[in-house]
């Protein structure tokens, strides 16, 4: 009987050695699901760079622009999925709670200047911000400053620094589409872009400012169900943007953000609304003619009360989460990559030149700041005490489902296949069952 239980023994620590049978700790990596795909190229060389410094593999997947939740949903059930994870806010913080490691205890979140920004709860710290972003209308500069020297317009203004209001910017709009043969522009305002994927500004960014308006008016940060009473000042600026294009309204479906960009940048048109970002695609246009010094911001006036003191939209949506769910060894080295960006010399110059980033960390001095021009003029709005910041409220929408068929009713609505008051139906009725759970 002893003989048996000795080669028993023997067989099972033979058995253990061949196995590993968790005695060896699983190598670290680091695989970071990115959803800004104007950076993907960045952040490959992030990672190349990091993995030849410190040995750990860091591997980047890029979500398709506006295909984030999709791509997390169908990475995070696989066996190699994501250790470095992005919501967008509170709202689908409660989709991915149970995926995140708490972050309170790290150096990044003692960095952090305003704790107040990280997503957290009684329990911890779950979601890390990484930059504050800022959009608004741009402009270039040097046809605005051509058509305020038009002796033939009709307006009184004579710089962009008087234009503070909705009937204002909707006044000059009108005129410089008057004149736009001899501005050399095709349109005022670049393409309503809504090709699949590329609605966001529409769906999100610009239906945030009838909601950060009713919260306002109302002094909340949330709502269960809403009125939406600035959706006709909505509509107006909607329709600016849609009348005054230098893309007809029937072209809009397959037009992509790049397409809105690269006429801003060929100065096919003077404005188009987006964020600091975009810089980096005006800028890699071949035949740009916007200058850094022409390239400026204008906030998304839609005639509210006291808009005159409105600054540009300022926030994130940019959270990034540790998965719990991957080995612990996996886990700190994604903590230790993300801290050696923000705090290593080569590390934080990545951040602010390459990926162009206004950050949130008190690793950064005063110097560190974008050459972005746009990323620039959002760090002098946020400075101005006169103005009031529009705060990123769509992070408290329902869910991405309401904004991808919040879109469908707007392009109804653009093809006339829809009034208005179908878009607010749906706008009010859909956000109010699905915030109430009805």
């Amino acid at each position: 009987m002893k003989k048996y239980s000795k080669l028993f023994i023997a067989f099972f620590l033979c058995f253990l050695m061949l196995t590993g049978c968790n005695t060896s700790k699983e190598e670290a990596k680091v695989y970071y699901l990115n959803f800004k795909p104007e950076v993907a190229d960045v952040w490959e060389e992030i990672a190349e760079l990091y993995t030849q410094e410190t040995g750990v593999e860091v591997k980047i997947l890029t979500a398709p622009s506006n295909g984030n939740a999709q791509a997390l949903k169908a990475e995070i059930a696989k066996r190699d999925a994501p250790t470095i994870f992005q919501i967008n806010g509170p709202v689908e913080f409660e989709d991915w709670k149970n995926y995140c490691v708490d972050l309170s205890d790290t150096e990044l979140y003692s960095w952090l200047k305003d704790k107040s920004m990280a997503i957290s709860d009684e329990t911890g710290v779950y979601g890390m911000p990484y930059v504050v972003e800022g959009y608004g209308i741009i402009y270039n500069d040097a046809i605005m400053q051509k058509y305020f020297s038009l002796a033939s317009r009709s307006t009184k203004y004579k710089s962009m620094d008087e234009i503070n209001t909705y009937a204002k910017l909707e006044e000059v709009v009108k005129d410089m589409t008057e004149h736009k043969n001899e501005l050399g522009i095709q349109g005022v305002f670049g393409s309503t872009s809504f090709f699949k994927g590329e609605d966001w500004r529409w769906q999100t960014h610009l239906t945030n400012l009838p909601i950060y308006y009713e919260y306002k008016d109302k002094g909340v940060n949330d709502l269960e169900t809403i009125d939406f009473s600035y959706g006709n000042n909505m509509k107006k600026i909607f329709d600016l943007y849609l009348d005054y294009s230098c893309t007809p309204k029937s072209e809009v479906k397959k037009k992509t953000v790049n397409d809105s960009m690269e006429e801003f940048a060929l100065g096919k048109c003077a404005m188009v609304q987006n964020g600091n970002w975009a810089w980096t695609q005006i800028a890699s246009v071949s035949g740009n003619t916007v200058t850094e010094d022409n390239c400026k911001y204008l906030p998304i006036y839609i005639g509210a009360k006291g808009e005159e003191n409105q600054g540009l939209c300022i926030g994130t949506e940019c959270y990034m989460c540790i998965n719990n769910m991957v080995s612990e060894e996996s886990q700190q080295a994604s903590i230790d990559f993300i801290e050696w960006l923000y705090s290593s010399d080569i590390g934080k110059d990545y951040v602010t030149n390459k990926l162009q980033f206004i950050t949130v960390f008190n690793t950064f001095s005063d110097e560190e700041t974008p050459s972005n021009p746009l990323a620039r003029q959002v760090s002098q709005y946020v400075s101005d005490e006169s103005l009031s910041s529009v705060s990123w409220n769509f992070t408290t929408f329902p869910s991405q489902g309401y904004k991808d068929k919040l879109s469908e009713h707007l392009l109804m609505y653009i093809n006339g296949e829809m009034d208005w008051s179908g878009v607010s139906k749906y706008v009010v009725d859909q956000w109010n069952a699905e915030k109430s759970g009805k």
